[in-house]
């Protein structure tokens, strides 16, 4: 019979694997996008994105993703 932290490990570590990657997804488009594809910011918008990215985990990289990532996806198309 499946107990109590088998279920929590099956609904967690997939959570956290998409967590992990969004992170690394998030900071190494971060890193590779040239400093003029930002909106705001000026010469540090990459360092501040960045950092933004690193101290603030999953928060940081979500935020990133709606307010720089899909929104230069949207424009592209």
């Amino acid at each position: 019979m499946i107990g109590m932290s088998e279920v929590f490990l099956i609904l967690f570590v997939p959570v956290f694997v998409f967590v992990i990657v969004l992170w690394i997804w998030m900071l190494i488009d971060c890193l590779k996008r040239q400093d003029d594809n930002f909106a705001v910011g000026g010469n540090n918008a990459k360092l501040i994105w960045v950092l933004v990215i690193i101290f603030t985990g999953f928060i940081g990289a979500l935020i990133y993703y709606f307010l720089i990532k899909r929104t230069d996806s949207s424009q592209i198309c």
